[in-house]
């Protein structure tokens, strides 16, 4: 199994995010430009929440509040659950399957180095599942 930093280093670098004090509808917007389900919410380089579909769908939209007079730090997961560069994607699968999320910000200390997904997570699963049966299979031809 990798580490969640083998998984970072397959992403650009680019800490997508938006800020608390943006309003609902700029950080949705956001969601759609980069086509995630969630974004680090950072004030200045600190990570501060997590802001996610579900949290607009839930805390906006079915309480029929105007996203656009609505701001994400009202709305936002404040008590994230992150991890290390260091943490297996394995540990991240338990993580993500006991809290029921689908997004792990991970941290250095107190710095912020991305975030992973749980497509992340299933892919690295699959290939390391794909690299076991090719493995066995040379093993069996041989």
């Amino acid at each position: 199994m990798r580490t969640v930093g083998d998984l970072l280093r397959k992403h650009d670098g680019a800490l997508w995010h938006v800020t608390p004090d943006m309003t609902v509808y700029a950080a949705v917007e956001r969601l759609a430009d980069y086509d995630v389900g969630a974004l680090l919410v950072l004030d200045g380089d600190q990570l501060v929440g997590v802001f996610s579909e579900r949290d607009y769908t839930r805390k906006v939209a079915l309480q029929g509040r105007n996203s656009k007079a609505s701001w994400v730090v009202d709305i936002m997961t404040a008590s994230v659950v992150s991890v290390s560069s260091t943490t297996s994607t394995r540990e991240c699968m338990a993580i993500m399957s006991a809290r029921k999320i689908r997004h792990l910000p991970v941290l250095d200390g107190n710095r912020v180095l991305g975030m992973i997904s749980i497509r992340d997570i299933l892919d690295d699963i699959i290939s390391d599942h794909e690299d076991t049966i090719a493995t066995l299979q040379r093993y069996i031809h041989s």
